[in-house]
């Protein structure tokens, strides 16, 4: 068995190859070509065994939104071994070299990931940052409050129709949405291609648009089923600016003729769609983790974003794989900026880089890591301060499965 090694462009199609065998899947020529330009294989990490790649690990180079600024992100995906050479430490050393690769290259403070199993990267330092609700509606009577008189104009299109449109809206309400990734325009052709092999049975995808007095200001991407099945829309993303836009895109999407059920697997934890329905049983939200967050800078990390209030506190980090982080650092900061610095003095908090990771979004709630024993208030009223500063105005809630 060779060493880690970069991947080259060549090695594409083997790495699919991996992916396909570890997650049981079909190699697909028309996924193949889509996914082969977002394909970075400087960024990906590979292990043969006689030629034949048994492990691999790669990362997106995008900008994540967290609270108040723009973060360059690794983003961990293709991850993946052979199921003939499992439990061999293969998944470990991949994860700490690439790690390690991404602090040394020193360009991203943070690293993120969607997790195939809850158990697997907390190991490596990610925190659950960003929850997410499936939702499974039960569409039957269930009400929304009545349009305004002057709400606006709905109407259905191809979503390639309107592609320039929709990325403008979506860069406008990304920046306030802690969790949304940039996306560039290989990202636009990926998102918004629509092959055979990934509807599921479903209908090819629509876009519904919902146009105020200045234009275009929200979009829902969705699908439906055969009516004889009364499936109704299955959604993609709801991104919209307004609440007037954001209502009259639910009021539609639930009320689609011939269908009795709906399917919403990204709500955010403050989905206002909890809060506009008259019966929010029929949602049957299941709580389901989504974006993880691997602090891999804990200064350059937590002097790029911002603080919902003024903020002074010391935290005492410990990083058992990335030994730089360990330490205590100062931060101080606010809604018009931070720094934070390396001290000596006394820390009024300590965690583990996980937890940070946690945090980092904005989502967590400190005094429940402090119960869990995952933060230790080392100065009292200590976390009396931190959780208001670390918390936003929207919960972080991520866009897409990358």
């Amino acid at each position: 068995m060779t060493d880690v090694v970069v991947s080259r462009a060549e090695d594409f199609d083997d790495i699919a190859a991996l992916l396909a065998l570890a997650f049981h899947g079909d190699l697909d020529p028309e996924v193949q070509a889509l996914e082969r330009p977002i394909f970075e294989p400087d960024r990906s990490l590979l292990v043969r065994d006689g030629g034949t790649p048994v492990a691999n690990a790669a990362a997106f180079s995008r900008d994540l939104a967290v609270p108040g600024a723009d973060v360059p992100a690794a983003h961990v995906t293709m991850v993946a071994v052979a199921p003939t050479h499992r439990r061999r430490g293969l998944l470990t050393r991949l994860m700490r070299r690439q790690l390690r690769d991404i602090r040394d290259a020193g360009r991203e403070p943070i690293a993120v990931l969607w997790a195939s199993e809850g158990r697997i990267y907390p190991r490596f330092g990610y925190g659950s940052a960003a929850p997410r609700y499936v939702l499974s509606v039960d569409t039957t009577g269930l009400r929304l409050p009545a349009p305004a008189p002057a709400e606006g104009r709905l109407r259905l299109d191809r979503p390639d129709a309107h592609r320039g449109e929709l990325a403008r809206l979506y860069e406008r309400v990304r920046a306030e949405r802690p969790g949304w990734s940039r996306r560039d325009e290989r990202w636009w052709s990926y998102v918004l291609a629509d092959l055979k092999a990934h509807r599921g049975g479903a209908t090819e995808r629509r876009v519904l648009l919902h146009e105020g007095a200045d234009g275009l200001d929200g979009y829902a991407l969705y699908r439906t089923k055969d009516c004889s099945s009364a499936t109704g829309p299955q959604v993609g993303e709801v991104v919209a600016a307004t609440p007037e836009a954001y209502t009259a895109l639910w009021r539609l999407l639930l009320s689609v003729d011939l269908t009795r059920r709906l399917s919403f697997p990204i709500a955010a934890l403050d989905e206002p769609l909890l809060r506009l329905v008259d019966e929010p049983r029929q949602l049957s939200p299941q709580l389901a983790d989504a974006l993880w967050v691997r602090v891999v800078d804990v200064p350059a990390a937590l002097s790029a974003r911002r603080y919902a209030t003024d903020v002074d506190v010391v935290i005492e980090v410990t990083d058992e794989l990335l030994k730089e982080n360990t330490g205590r650092w100062r931060l101080v900061g606010g809604r018009d900026g931070a720094q934070c610095t390396p001290t000596t003095a006394p820390a009024g908090l300590a965690c583990d880089v996980r937890a940070l990771g946690e945090l980092y979004l904005g989502g967590a709630n400190p005094y429940a890591l402090a119960a869990a024993g995952r933060v230790r208030e080392l100065i009292p009223n200590t976390l009396t301060a931190l959780t208001p500063a670390f918390t936003w105005h929207r919960t972080p809630s991520p866009m897409e499965v990358f």
